[in-house]
């Protein structure tokens, strides 16, 4: 695992929206296709978090040089966020999106010396807010207005969307 630099821009852009959007991401569990049409991130998006580091980054999982899973890591004066977490549709169901949390969470809690992290998922994407919280995530109640009408986060397909917090205490 390392952190991403400008220059996995766009594989980074490939795999989050192979991992999201279209065809492609049928082939794994992950899919957003049915939601939400459009694209999932774009170069600009990546490219500020990159450039935003320390206080973002992008952690890219690679072998043999090939980048197949990341996660976008924001820190806040309290928390860490954890999002944008992308595994090749063909490589998921094998601990990678597992790996790349953990090393998210790692960073959170040794690098920043945090305590929590949150992330925030589709309400309506019960299998994988179920996956969040055996990984240790818990509901906080709380929801976020989906940003409807603002093409960088996707064309909605349905009008019900909003996001649920989950957060999760680092030890």
């Amino acid at each position: 695992m390392r952190r991403a630099t400008l220059s996995d821009v766009d594989t980074i852009v490939a795999l989050v929206e192979s991992a999201y959007r279209g065809e492609k991401s049928r082939a794994g569990w992950t899919t957003e296709a049915d939601l939400l049409d459009g694209q999932r991130t774009d170069a600009s998006e990546v490219r500020s978090i990159i450039e935003a580091f320390p206080k973002q980054r992008v952690i890219l999982l690679e072998e043999a040089g090939h980048a197949f899973a990341c996660a976008r890591l924001d820190v806040h004066e309290t928390h860490a966020y954890v999002g944008m977490i992308a595994v090749d549709p063909t490589l998921q169901a094998k601990g990678n999106g597992r790996a790349v949390i953990e090393e998210s969470e790692r960073v959170a809690r040794s690098e920043f010396g945090l305590t929590r992290i949150r992330m925030t998922v589709i309400s309506v994407r019960h299998e994988l807010i179920a996956w969040y919280e055996r990984q240790g995530y818990k509901r906080t109640g709380d929801t976020e207005a989906f940003p409807y009408g603002d093409a960088r986060f996707g064309v909605p397909k349905r009008d019900d969307l909003e996001f649920v917090v989950l957060e999760k205490a680092l030890s």
